[in-house]
């Protein structure tokens, strides 16, 4: 069944594309003042810009285009949804804002102890990874996903707190509990293997687990996430997501579990790497100590006799 029965609002999701275009203005038109001297602070480097333009590009396709419909058709798309928000675009959104942003924020009142608290890394790495999971347990996610403002809340939670991960790994800010070498290191391997018991889960389930995905009643209950009420109710014939996905349920949902490894390990593979070799060219450095040149005989002072 096509998806184009869903109409254009649900398709494309003009308001919320509205809203990045406007974020974008925002962003460049601060640049501007920067660079005109009205604003003291240094404007963005270009490659922070692309990385946050490339950041608001993928917010849209993910929550916004027809990626967005079909992530509710179907657990797989759901699930790459969710690998991309959390694991791609939250980092590319950090290396986006410049350093000063970050420092003016992170100084108010309410958000510095708040903002510290949740940046160390045992904190930040378990807290991502808890509240995922949590969300992934069956009761929560059917619960999340029918009441549009808990499903709200939720998603802006859940990246906050992957922003949190990524923090100590990125360190925007000097000194804000910095890792180095084996630390980071270590941090990545802790992130991947706390997120492989929900994983685990959604793979080895022998069947699907998600009503929102396999009951028709609850299916079309939360389909008002990204459809109008008025364009739904003209398709309560079309009771099941079956009719539009190529997969069933239960291959669906392992599916959707694969693809949120694959992701993380591509990801954190590539974060691993960059940071075994940035480790290894420290390590191969000469120390203060060899390169600092040895006095001569003639050049050291006269011991007293």
């Amino acid at each position: 069944m096509p998806l184009e029965i869903f109409g254009f609002l649900a398709l494309w999701s003009p308001y919320f594309f509205s809203a990045i275009l406007l974020v974008v203005f925002f962003y460049f038109t601060l640049a501007a003042l920067c660079k005109k001297s009205f604003l003291t602070e240094a404007p963005p480097s270009k490659a922070q810009a692309g990385f946050f333009c490339t950041a608001m590009a993928l917010l849209y396709i993910v929550k916004g285009s027809p990626l967005d419909l079909l992530g509710h058709i179907m657990f797989s798309v759901h699930m790459l949804q969710m690998s991309i928000l959390y694991l791609i675009v939250a980092p590319l959104l950090m290396r986006g804002i410049p350093v000063w942003i970050y420092e003016k924020f992170v100084q108010l009142p309410i958000v510095a102890p708040v903002f510290r608290f949740f940046t160390r890394p045992v904190i930040a790495v378990s807290g991502f990874n808890v509240i995922f999971s949590l969300y992934h347990i069956p009761a929560v996610f059917d619960q999340v996903k029918v009441v549009p403002l808990l499903h709200s809340v939720y998603t802006i939670v859940l990246f906050i707190f992957a922003m949190f991960m990524w923090w100590p790994l990125l360190q925007p800010l000097p000194g804000e509990y910095p890792l180095n070498g084996l630390k980071k290191i270590a941090y990545l391997f802790a992130s991947a293997m706390l997120l492989t018991p929900a994983c685990g889960l959604i793979i080895f389930a022998n069947a699907p687990v998600y009503k929102t995905y396999s009951d028709g009643a609850m299916w079309l209950t939360s389909m008002h996430l990204c459809v109008p009420a008025e364009k739904l109710s003209t398709l309560g014939r079309y009771g099941s997501p079956a009719i539009f996905s190529p997969l069933p349920a239960l291959e669906d949902q392992q599916l959707g579990g694969v693809i949120m490894k694959m992701v993380q390990e591509t990801v954190y593979g590539i974060m691993l790497a960059r940071a075994f070799f940035d480790w290894a060219k420290k390590e191969q450095e000469p120390s203060e100590e060899e390169t600092t040149p040895m006095l001569s005989d003639r050049h050291r002072p006269m011991e007293h006799r």
